[in-house]
């Protein structure tokens, strides 16, 4: 099945930097917007993030981007920190295109930057976080060893730079950034879905446990048999449902569709 038609856009963060984006516009009047982030050395134009973003589309228009340091967009990555500005781009790009309720879904490290955008600048009005680690520095499995090694070594930032096109600041974070699942105790009363995989190579369920333990109310936690990690293992039907559950809490817009 082809994809719904997208369209180049090009943000600008509060910071100056430029962020490669694409608007698809809804199948059918909405007037809901989701603002998808994908997961580190991810791009909004890799097949498993476009297939989502048409999932979507069928719920409302979908702003989906490219995060700092990744792909066509400026600057460098610096991995959860100053990515809630090319969150908070989009956003402000969905809201002055026309539409009236913004949801943030975000995967893996753009479920991370999700929590923290809505925790620290807010503007959103419902938040969807999958795959998200709670808090920063993990290394208890060893995909995320080897995303330490990528993000830390030279030779680490070198390979991701050559073979993934993503570009890593070298250094440390100064100050700490806040742990996402610190600013989730930040986002009520806007509702929060926090959706994980109990097959997750990347971070175990506990991650999930305490973003939702910490997060107010209202909110929903999803524990989903055999789902692995991020945008790649995401079924359309799971896509499907996160967007009913969006749509859900606004009430359905004309014209949806689901396939």
């Amino acid at each position: 099945m082809p994809y719904a038609p997208s369209f180049p856009v090009m943000l600008m963060t509060r910071d100056n930097l430029r962020i490669d984006a694409a608007h698809t516009p809804p199948r059918g009047a909405a007037d809901l917007g989701i603002v998808l982030a994908h997961g580190f050395t991810g791009s909004h134009r890799e097949r498993a993030t476009r297939r989502i973003a048409h999932v979507l589309s069928g719920f409302g228009g979908v702003v989906a981007f490219d995060f700092r340091g990744h792909g066509r967009s400026g600057g460098l990555s610096t991995v959860g920190d100053l990515e809630i500005l090319d969150v908070d781009a989009a956003v402000r790009h969905a809201r002055a295109i026309g539409y009236r309720k913004v949801v943030t879904v975000g995967f893996s490290l753009g479920g991370a930057v999700a929590l923290r955008h809505a925790g620290v600048l807010g503007g959103v009005d419902a938040v969807v976080s999958v795959s998200a680690p709670a808090r920063w520095y993990y290394r208890g499995t060893r995909p995320m060893r080897q995303v330490h090694w990528a993000i830390e070594r030279p030779v680490g930032r070198l390979f991701t730079r050559l073979g993934k096109n993503t570009r890593i600041m070298k250094g440390v974070w100064d100050p700490l950034p806040l742990a996402p699942y610190a600013a989730a105790a930040r986002i009520s009363p806007a509702p929060l879905l926090v959706v994980h995989g109990d097959a997750d190579p990347f971070f175990p369920l506990d991650h999930a446990y305490q973003i939702y333990g910490y997060a107010g109310e209202p909110k929903e936690l999803w524990i989903e048999p055999g789902y692995g990690h991020a945008e790649s293992a995401a079924t359309p039907e799971l896509v499907r449902r996160i967007g009913g559950w969006a749509v859900a809490r606004f009430g359905p817009p004309e014209g949806v569709y689901s396939s």
